[in-house]
């Protein structure tokens, strides 16, 4: 099997569907009137509403999905989106490697990744809160977490929208970005407290981010950068003939098809997560493909080998390829990140396909150096042995026939 499917069939099982959870009222601390269960992550929410002080008290309950993750819950005062909720999230004490909560305050920065995400008061009237675990004695993959908060609500104000996510680790006290599958970008709900209506996002479909991610890492990659290689290396071996650039070619064609698929699949989602922008991975991802479609350009303006431009073209092709292929394995990483998958086994396996793309290409650049070393001994031999003016006439032969 090549390394191309290997990458390809590995991505497309990107996406694992989360366990679902049955909500409960009762919890270690309290028992409560109403709970539902959320439709994401295995999410649930058990509260009691006081109307006679327009108190509400509740508990949410999730789980780790690894030992540095993080879990949040939080009310969007505003409308059901990340964007503007105020959040409770529990994590690992860096310190005393106990359970943390902080209040954090999602405002539109947030979405930009500009800087670290600052803990802040929680904004709205929370008289209490805390956070447990539940059949674990320390936060791992797995284990279940409960939030209890206790919030002063405006009077007949009963319909809330209601946000929750997990990450995948923090930094110091800062909470990294989530994954953005599309369960994850779909966790939030609009619930009426005192009559248990609830009105749900519709997660997207759950196969385009796997593939998006499959297509861009087999293509930019993988493929484009093996093209370069086959071009570089294949065609110093004269006994090949014209077969380097027909595999050349063909590489980079399919390498190009697949990508465009992946680069449409990416406009997709994007389209599909209003508020959602990773500008640097859309501006890496816009740069590659543009450099992609003017390699594809030049081959309909290659000139014949004899032409007096066909050096300026060729340096054009070498910058622009290059260029091309460091972009695409630059935002495979990116994208990587985006999608919570730093730590991951699908990094593992793309890591290990790119280094075994590198060391060919680092044994086949060493062996092209000693075999032109060994070229230039024997040429400095052979002027020896013939001596004399001819000698030192043949060898500017045979260096300016080298040129």
């Amino acid at each position: 099997m090549s390394p191309s499917l290997l990458l390809l069939l590995l991505f497309l099982g990107l996406w694992v569907t989360s366990a679902t959870a049955r909500c409960t009222i009762t919890t270690f601390a309290k028992t409560y009137k109403k709970c539902v269960t959320l439709p994401t992550q295995g999410a649930s929410l058990a509260w009691t509403y006081h109307p006679l002080n327009a108190t509400l008290d509740l508990a949410f309950s999730g789980s780790f999905i690894s030992p540095s993750g993080w879990i949040a819950w939080g009310l969007n005062p505003d409308s059901p989106a990340m964007t503007g909720a105020h959040a409770l999230v529990a994590f690992s004490d860096p310190t005393s490697g106990g359970l943390l909560l902080l209040p954090f305050v999602l405002d539109p920065s947030v979405k930009l990744q500009s800087a670290p995400l600052l803990s802040r008061p929680f904004g709205l009237h929370l008289l209490s809160s805390s956070a447990v675990l539940r059949g674990a004695p320390s936060a791992r993959a797995g284990a279940e977490v409960q939030i209890f908060a206790i919030i002063k609500l405006s009077p007949n104000r009963t319909r809330l929208h209601h946000v929750w996510n997990r990450g995948l680790y923090v930094q110091g006290y800062s909470p990294t970005i989530h994954p953005t599958a599309p369960s994850d970008l779909a966790s939030r709900a609009t619930i009426d407290i005192a009559s248990t209506a609830s009105e749900v996002t519709p997660p997207a479909p759950d196969a385009l981010p796997s593939a998006h991610a499959a297509l861009n890492a087999a293509s930019w990659g993988f493929l484009l950068p093996a093209g370069v290689a086959v071009a570089r290396y294949l065609r110093q071996r004269t006994s090949l003939g014209p077969s380097w650039f027909y595999a050349h070619a063909a590489t980079q064609i399919v390498g190009f098809l697949l990508g465009t698929a992946g680069f449409a699949m990416g406009i997709i989602l994007g389209s599909r997560s209003p508020g959602v922008e990773y500008g640097l991975h859309r501006g890496l991802g816009v740069a590659a493909f543009v450099a992609g479609g003017l390699q594809s350009a030049a081959l309909l303006f290659r000139p014949k080998t004899t032409n007096r431009y066909r050096k300026y073209w060729k340096s054009y092709h070498h910058f622009v390829g290059y260029g091309c292929a460091v972009l695409g394995v630059v935002n495979v990483f990116q994208g990587m990140e985006v999608m919570g998958l730093g730590r991951s086994y699908w990094k593992l396996a793309y890591c290990l396909a790119l280094s075994t793309l590198v060391g060919v290409c680092v044994a086949l650049e060493v062996n092209s150096w000693v075999v032109f070393c060994r070229k230039v001994e024997e040429e400095k031999a052979a002027v020896t042995r013939e001596g004399g003016g001819g000698g030192v006439e043949s060898h500017h032969q045979v260096v300016k026939a080298k040129a």
